[in-house]
């Protein structure tokens, strides 16, 4: 018989968990856990977006284990899961938790969490789960290697790309009259550089909670299935790439971009313009096609592909003076193509042409460049970023310490605080401890975390009901979930 590796979702873990229900206390009968950011390596972050926790449950707590395990025959369950641990560990391991679970026919577990979008301080827990049967204490921390998986990537790159958005923000403020263009001023380019499709979905949703430019279509289409999305949630632009602009011919690429023109009369059309010479199609391709341009009722967006992102856009300083490198791709647009001044005093490029650069675009970059461009008077919602797998890859569970650690048991019908502090740590892995919650400093302060919590406190607490035994009791749609973090374009109107 051959076995897709979901057949029996049990075995989503790391191998030594496939032992710890044996080696719990026979008479625990419940657990609590809790998952945490506990540091950051990015200067400046000390809170971390929460994000992702429903698509997990939707995804992985639901139709995983609904198909996988369920749905499925028990004994075909059970010989495929003595299959892998009997070479994995040289012996199966005791089924009859399983057998027991399956005949339960619902995951007894039950999911407390902050509201997804919301920014949380360091080392205060995002959501607990804990177990709602006294057979299946044991079931709690099978998930954490899964958990840990899937759910950090969503919430580092939320939390960069809210980074990301409240700089290019800043700067708009100073130079602009148009700041809502920042919502396009970021453009998710990342899909072919995640470590898979779900990777690149799950990401990419962190990205569109700042951001409204995306070209990861399965981020839509992973925000329809497990967010309620129903309608604009990103959006993207008809574009080259290199091997269009090489079907053309170099010796014919004006006729390219005057093809691609005709083709486009309208709306936004993005040409990769660095694939023989950047610097001629500005300053002779281009301008011989000015006429065509300036009668277009839309925008030609002009991408560069290589080279240092600043100085390809603002001009290379240590570049000849007066050549086209030293000027840059946005001030020989504006010697083509004109330019006006806004209210605050900055140039802003003719409507007809714009530009984006999408390789290796970090925050430290994206700031150089709207330090360069305010310096020189330019607004600097001027150019668009692609951003990829260059920021949103270039990361790590230990970005911010994302950890999932127990910190309550119930033994023989009495409660037991768990917790670690190792002396041979700098304070980073020391855990929460007890019953918690998460509450206020005051009535507008910051989350707090409150261990050993009291009954009342636990009431009290931001930690609400979000699932339970297989059901959810609390679901939020996208649009929500943005707004809390004040992306504007998907707010209600």
């Amino acid at each position: 018989m051959q076995h897709s590796y979901i057949v029996n979702p049990l075995l989503l873990l790391d191998s030594y968990k496939l032992s710890h229900p044996d080696m719990f206390p026979e008479g625990m009968t419940d657990m609590l856990s809790n998952w945490t950011a506990r540091t950051s390596r990015i200067d400046g972050i000390e809170d971390v977006v929460f994000f992702g926790l429903q698509s997990f449950i939707e995804r992985f707590m639901m139709d995983t284990w609904t198909e996988g395990f369920f749905e499925r025959e028990i004994e075909d369950i059970i010989e495929w899961h003595d299959h892998v641990t009997r070479n994995l560990l040289g012996a199966p391991v005791a089924t009859e938790r399983i057998r027991e679970l399956h005949t339960l026919g619902y995951l007894p577990l039950e999911f407390c969490a902050l509201l997804e979008g919301t920014e949380v301080p360091l080392r205060v827990p995002m959501f607990t789960i804990h177990a709602t049967h006294p057979r299946f204490g044991w079931l709690v921390n099978q998930f954490e290697s899964l958990m840990s998986a899937e759910l950090w990537l969503p919430m580092t790159t939320a939390t960069q790309a809210l980074r990301l958005r409240r700089m290019l923000d800043a700067y708009a403020m100073l130079t602009s009259d148009t700041p809502e263009m920042v919502d396009w001023q970021a453009h998710d380019f990342s899909f072919r550089g995640m470590g898979s499709v779900e990777a690149a979905a799950s990401s990419g949703l962190g990205h569109l909670l700042s951001f409204a430019g995306t070209d990861s279509v399965p981020s839509l289409m992973l925000a329809e299935r497990v967010y309620g999305a129903n309608g604009f949630i990103g959006g993207s632009v008809p574009a080259t790439e290199h091997s269009v602009m090489c079907a053309g011919g170099e010796l014919s690429e004006a006729d390219t971009f005057e093809r691609l023109l005709t083709q486009y009369p309208t709306g936004i059309v993005s040409v990769v313009s660095d694939t023989w010479d950047l610097w001629k199609v500005l300053t002779e391709t281009l301008p011989l096609l000015k006429d065509k341009i300036m009668a277009r009722e839309g925008k030609l967006v002009i991408r560069p592909d290589s080279g240092d992102p600043a100085d390809i856009l603002c001009g290379d300083p240590s570049a000849p003076i007066g050549s086209p490198a030293y000027k840059g791709v946005i001030e020989l647009l504006a010697e083509a193509f004109g330019f006006t001044y806004n209210s605050k005093g900055y140039k802003v490029l003719d409507s007809h042409v714009g530009v984006i650069y999408g390789d290796s675009i970090t925050f430290d970059r994206a700031m150089d460049i709207c330090i360069r461009l305010k310096a020189a008077g330019w607004d600097t919602t001027t150019p668009v970023f692609g951003i990829g797998s260059y920021t949103y890859q270039y990361v790590t569970r230990d970005t911010f310490g994302f950890a999932m650690k127990a910190t309550w048991a119930e033994v023989d019908g009495e409660g037991r605080d768990l917790f670690k502090d190792p002396v041979t740590d700098s304070g980073v892995k020391k855990s929460a401890r007890g019953r918690l919650a998460v509450l206020k400093d005051g009535c507008c302060g910051p989350l707090m975390l409150v261990n050993q919590a009291t009954p009342d406190q636990e009431v009290e607490s931001f930690l609400r009901p979000v699932w339970r035994d297989g059901r959810f009791v609390m679901w939020h749609t996208f649009a929500e979930i943005a707004a809390r973090i004040g992306k504007r374009h998907l707010l209600p109107s």
